[in-house]
């Protein structure tokens, strides 16, 4: 098929490029000249494990191209794919204003029959409201259909060749719905067909669900830590009940973050309030989450003591491995945090170190995780990333002035690092 996405962030350059490479055309347009630039050269502008090497052989093939005129590709289109950004407009609700100016240039540049899709992850109403922008400057026949996305950033293109499923919602046209789900036929995977507003909901109520977990399992762990309790134990006990499942989201740590989250919980919130419906398990993960960031900088200090002048490597600034997103990242909390108090903070992060310095310019980065912790006094590890779980730890505690490690992510074996001499605080335990 022949298909445009508009947008080359995260969600558009995944759906894009793992399109072509299922023998699809693609075009990916961007109003951003760099970014269409760099991927003109074959770069990927976004860390994701495998991308770069897709984009190149898809480019090499002739099976994906990267522009910044959205009228010149669309005059072949048979798909449109709406991948634009959906910020929190700073009151909870999505912003959708590029959703609001994508469908008008769609509108003003379409000729023929096209199906465009909400990709976007959008509340609860946005394909109508895209239809009605496009039929503002097209008077033709089109359809409106929302497919959104379920990738995890680190395992985005796994996700989209093995997808647990892919929702499809369209409001009365049963072409539209089978042209996609032909699209998707050979992932043979389930195929979930409903109205426009259910299929919105369903990327709403997932999200909301799985970080409604990461709360739950927070909770739990500042409980275990008064009654003695380990909740790495609690949840391995719990993940094997058939009825709650291994992949269940049940790890203790510092909180969510992420693109995704924090700004589709917000929304979800906000969608709740507007239908005059209270939706307090929401409200109240959202807060255990924040406060989660505020326990973990307490427990900081409080074993510590005066954070004045000291010393202190953070390990992982991402706010999750297999990635460079530091969108709501909890280290950007936790370094600031320490900043305030008086700490001289050396990090590290694989990917994330660029990104980072645009936002807090006043850290100290350092290429290896050993050079964060020269005459440290205590290390904090807020990002799981694998290379961390392999260091020599006695190494580490030889190059350190005190030997503390704060590990917001219980990446460690508390006992066995214990034997290394470190003070060990995890989550929970």
């Amino acid at each position: 098929m022949k298909i445009v996405v508009i947008g080359t962030g995260y969600v558009g350059l995944v759906q894009g490029v793992c399109l072509a490479e299922l023998g699809n055309e693609v075009a990916c347009v961007d109003l951003d000249e760099a970014k269409i630039t760099k991927l003109k050269n074959g770069e990927s502008p976004i860390y994701e494990p495998g991308i770069e090497e897709l984009i190149k052989k898809n480019l090499k093939q002739e099976r994906i191209f990267f522009d910044t005129s959205l009228k010149k590709h669309l005059k072949n289109a048979e798909i449109v794919f709406i991948a634009v950004g959906t910020p929190s407009d700073g009151k909870g609700k999505a912003d959708l204003k590029y959703v609001t100016a994508a469908a008008e240039d769609i509108g003003k540049n379409l000729n023929h029959y096209a199906i465009i899709v909400n990709k976007s992850t959008v509340p609860i109403g946005t394909g109508e409201m895209v239809k009605n922008t496009i039929k503002k400057y097209y008077k033709e026949d089109f359809d409106v259909v929302s497919n959104p996305e379920f990738l995890k950033e680190g395992a985005a293109l796994d996700d989209f060749f093995h997808p647990d499923r892919v929702v499809i919602g369209v409001n009365g046209s049963k072409k539209a719905a089978e042209r996609i789900a032909e699209l998707y036929k050979v992932l043979n995977c389930p195929i979930v067909v409903t109205n426009l507003e259910t299929a919105e909901m369903i990327k709403y109520a997932s999200n909301s669900y799985l970080a409604t977990q990461i709360s739950f399992i927070n909770s739990i762990a500042n409980i275990c830590e008064k009654v003695g309790a380990d909740v790495t134990d609690v949840s391995r006990g719990m993940k094997l009940d058939k009825r709650i499942g291994e992949r269940a989201f049940l790890n203790a740590g510092i909180g969510y973050g992420g693109s995704c989250f924090p700004k589709d919980v917000s929304a979800m919130v906000e969608i709740a309030k507007e239908s005059k419906e209270n939706f307090r398990i929401l409200e109240e993960v959202e807060a255990t989450n924040k406060e989660q960031r505020q326990k973990f900088i307490k427990k900081i200090v409080d074993n510590l003591g005066k954070i004045q002048g000291k010393r202190i490597a953070v390990w992982g600034i991402a706010f999750k491995a297999k990635t460079d997103d530091i969108r709501e990242a909890p280290a950007i909390t936790i370094i600031e945090s320490l900043q305030n108090l008086g700490a001289e903070v050396l990090a590290y992060d694989p990917v994330a170190e660029e990104n980072a310095r645009r936002v807090m310019p006043d850290v100290i980065y350092v290429s290896r995780p050993q050079d964060a912790c020269k005459k440290a006094d205590a290390l904090v590890i807020v990002t799981d990333w694998d290379e961390f779980k392999q260091v020599d730890l006695k190494a580490i505690a030889s190059l350190m002035k005190n030997k503390y490690i704060f590990d917001g992510r219980n990446i460690y074996d508390s006992d066995e690092v214990k034997k290394t001499g470190f003070k060990y605080y995890g989550i929970g335990r």
